[in-house]
């Protein structure tokens, strides 16, 4: 069935790829132009019904992969894996089972009767479906662990087969100190993600973090939603602590009160470099179970050979999240189309695929579609892991998520580009094309954290995501009313594909990923990150292939 779908979409897309690539023929040689059909064309169907909303682990996911490579073959790309344009992403998918569970917190011994959902929340964090846990607990400040801040929470401490208790975001910055960890932006450190992978490396056997709506920038009620039901996870690699969970801010003031400590006197302590993991004398005990099942995801890769014959061997990342939360309830609607979140992006990669094999560069380009990105930008990191180019000659990625469907604009957004070499890219391509780069602003919410490029960034490679202009050419107040509306659809049912949408704005935003792109793919050098810059040690300790 799978070879009969993908033969009938190759068919269909060459012969409307044909009449695309004659107009676009028939413009004057500038370099590679972005097609608004294609991109319309792409977003309106991978957003239709018929796709079911692209959910990991679901049939609308499957048609999704086998839809994008058939554009990829029809649009003239080679397989970027070996004679495969897929590259499987091994995904676990984990759903608590606190009914069948008697795992508790006890306080002298006695287990308390704190609510699954309610009060806190947990899941194995190694894909494991049964747990017994006999673990004391300890509250480790901000559960961080970094040498070039001179910062330390586990310093002098074994957490092998203990909870460790933290709190989410990162330590404030002083009027000493005020750069340090990001000044008043969010790094990495402060991400929950981290939170968890630290704790694994460190050795603990479960992480609990304490909620509050100011630290983790949404309410309880986000966290509950998502623990409550199937969370996905990598099934190979590094994996997490055998437990994973949150806790409400007021579990957490009666456990420390119980243990004799004050909650608010800890958080202070543990703003300072001399701060010391605290033991509550609290265990977490009794067995945990869960229903875990393994599926197999698809990354989709496609190249346009560089025309170099040296630097053909290095490479230009495209990437954009194929899916998104698929089809959940019983509503009526209960399809959750992503027209805007990602179809979008991933329509955008098609259009620029389709320009760019028509004019290749000197480096290779890769147009990378990747799985499960809502499920915690797990397609990107099994790429970044298992490469299909070497680490150490990828030259840069540049990631698309969500395209401003509202209109062209003035300005390009580039935070996160500053930290490369790609940040004088950006706004030289920006310059050529009659744009300004929008004004930056502190991270506060950690979003350079959030998204697909941040995997490459890991890798030591340098990457940001292009994200669209707000300085809109037409008629700036209905516009701006317009941006805002987004609000009450993201991640809803209503995220659906308009016909009436003006897309020029996404046109311009694909457009200028192809330029800044194609500006690195024929740059004499690589890209390098800033002097001292975390992920630029990370890429000097890459070896060279």
């Amino acid at each position: 069935m799978q070879k009969k779908l993908l033969a009938v979409a190759a068919a269909t897309f060459a012969s409307s790829l044909t009449l695309a690539f004659a107009a676009h023929a028939a413009k004057p040689a500038t370099g590679p132009t972005v097609e608004e059909a294609p991109l319309r064309g792409h977003m309106a169907f991978l957003s239709s019904d018929l796709m079911e909303g692209r959910g990991t682990g679901q049939r609308g996911g499957d048609l999704t992969v086998a839809y994008l490579e058939a554009a990829a073959m029809a649009a003239g790309l080679k397989p970027g894996n070996g004679t495969s344009y897929r590259q499987a992403v091994k995904i676990a998918g984990v759903n608590a089972l606190p009914k069948e569970s008697s795992i508790a917190i006890e306080i002298g011994g006695k287990p308390q009767a704190f609510a699954f959902g309610t009060d806190w929340v947990w899941a194995p964090g190694d894909a494991k479906a049964v747990h017994q846990l006999d673990a004391e607990m300890v509250f480790v400040g901000y559960g961080i662990n970094a040498t070039e801040e001179g910062w330390s929470d586990y310093k002098d401490l074994d957490v092998k087969g203990k909870v460790v208790v933290m709190m989410v975001n990162d330590p404030m910055p002083t009027a000493a100190e005020p750069e340090r960890f990001g000044g008043k932006g969010l790094t990495y450190y402060g991400r929950w993600t981290y939170k968890f992978e630290e704790a694994a490396r460190q050795g603990a056997a479960g992480v609990l973090l304490i909620h509050t709506t100011a630290s983790a920038s949404y309410g309880w009620s986000v966290v509950q939603n998502s623990w409550m039901a199937e969370r996905f996870q990598l099934a190979q690699g590094e994996l997490g602590a055998p437990m994973e969970g949150w806790m409400t801010e007021d579990v957490a003031r009666t456990i420390f009160k119980a243990a004799g400590q004050d909650l608010d006197t800890l958080r202070a302590a543990a703003e300072k470099k001399d701060f010391k993991a605290v033991p509550l004398g609290i265990k977490v005990k009794g067995e945990m179970k869960a229903a875990v099942r393994n599926i197999e995801q698809f990354n989709v890769a496609g190249i346009v050979p560089g025309t170099d014959p040296k630097l053909k061997n290095e490479v230009v990342i495209y990437s954009a999240h194929w899916d998104h939360l698929g089809m959940q309830g019983n509503d009526a609607d209960n399809i959750y189309n992503g027209a805007v979140d990602n179809a979008s992006g991933t329509a955008g990669l098609l259009a620029m695929a389709q320009a760019a094999v028509r004019a290749p560069a000197k480096r290779s380009q890769m147009f990378l579609w990747v799985a499960a990105e809502e499920q915690g930008l797990l397609g990107s990191a099994a790429y970044a892991s298992a490469p299909l180019w070497p680490t150490a000659k990828t030259a840069a990625n540049l990631n698309l998520d969500s395209l401003n469907w509202i209109g062209a604009a003035k300005d390009i957004g580039t935070k996160g580009s500053e930290r490369t070499d790609l940040g004088a890219m950006a706004a030289a391509t920006a310059k050529a094309m009659g744009l300004t780069v929008s004004t930056p602003t502190p991270d506060l919410s950690g979003g350079y954290f959030r998204s697909d490029h941040f995997s490459f960034a890991k890798a030591g490679i340098p990457a940001f995501s292009i994200a669209g202009g707000r300085d809109y050419i037409k008629d700036t107040e209905a516009a701006a009313a317009k941006q805002k509306s987004y609000a009450a659809r993201y991640h809803q049912v209503k995220d659906e594909y308009d016909p009436s949408w003006d897309l020029s704005g996404m046109v311009q935003q694909a457009q200028f990923t192809l330029n800044l792109g194609r500006m690195v793919a024929n740059s004499p050098k690589m890209p390098a990150w800033k002097p001292g810059d975390a992920f630029g040690k990370i890429r000097a300790a890459v070896p060279a292939k």
